[in-house]
């Protein structure tokens, strides 16, 4: 019998459309890569999406498309997973496999570059918390990890939404990357990171958020599968048995 998952992520409040479809693009995505499951893809800020996404699965695992087990996470998301009885797995940001990703990925750009790393900065470009300290912890933490693994001239975190920002940790890098710690391609990303970018006089490389990584599905298919595995699960009516049940 199928197993089921929802992929949620934030969104954007403000144009909650785009960010809706990519998830659910990524949905297909991790789909593809698990034969027999049913994965859905929604965000929190379309409102009645979640909703919408859990419609006729029972039981799916939550599987937060976030960078931390922060505010988003805790006290938004697991209130809404704990009220229906869910299982809600660690986010993005702590997969283990992720600093083997980003490591992939810096070395490739490095390499398209002709860079070497001892010549080169590396930039962790992050959102940041008003109210929560797990969003600059988490960056930090792949910072040194990625400083020990790669022996970059120096590395900075900087923030969007608390300091350290980006406008100030970016300024006279010279030759650098940016790795953008974002899950989305939204506001944060499409205005404000480039935005802090060009104030900083900043002009080295800028990697894309995890949602455009060809790797992300598959760490997010072997967290789904690895969960499956440990957790006796009800099955998922699949695609087929809910059409059966509406024409009856």
């Amino acid at each position: 019998m199928p197993r089921c998952a929802i992929l949620i992520a934030h969104g954007s409040p403000s144009d909650p459309d785009p960010q809706e479809q990519a998830m659910q693009a990524l949905a297909e995505k991790v789909q593809t890569l698990l034969p027999g499951w049913q994965i859905r893809g929604a965000t929190l800020a379309a409102p009645g999406r979640f909703d919408a996404a859990l419609n006729g699965l029972d039981h799916p695992l939550i599987y937060p498309f976030f960078m931390a087990q922060g505010y988003f996470t805790n006290r938004v998301l697991a209130p809404k997973t704990t009220a229906l009885g869910l299982t809600q797995l660690p986010p993005l940001g702590v997969e283990t496999g992720l600093a083997d990703v980003a490591e992939s990925r810096l070395r490739a750009t490095l390499t398209d570059r002709g860079w070497q790393a001892q010549d080169t900065a590396l930039l962790m470009a992050a959102h940041g918390s008003a109210v929560s300290r797990t969003s600059a912890d988490s960056t930090h933490a792949m910072e040194r990890e990625l400083a020990r693994r790669l022996p970059f001239r120096t590395t900075r975190a900087g923030f969007i939404e608390e300091p350290p920002f980006v406008h100030d940790q970016a300024r006279d890098l010279g030759q650098a990357i940016c790795l953008s710690y974002f899950a989305l391609e939204a506001g944060h990303v499409l205005d404000d990171l480039p935005n802090a970018l060009t104030a900083a006089g900043f002009n080295g490389a800028v990697l894309p958020p995890m949602i455009h990584w060809p790797e992300t599905p598959g760490l997010i298919a072997n967290s789904l599968t690895k969960q499956g595995t440990e957790t006796v699960t009800v099955s998922c009516p699949s695609d087929q048995n809910r059409s059966n049940r509406r024409r009856k």
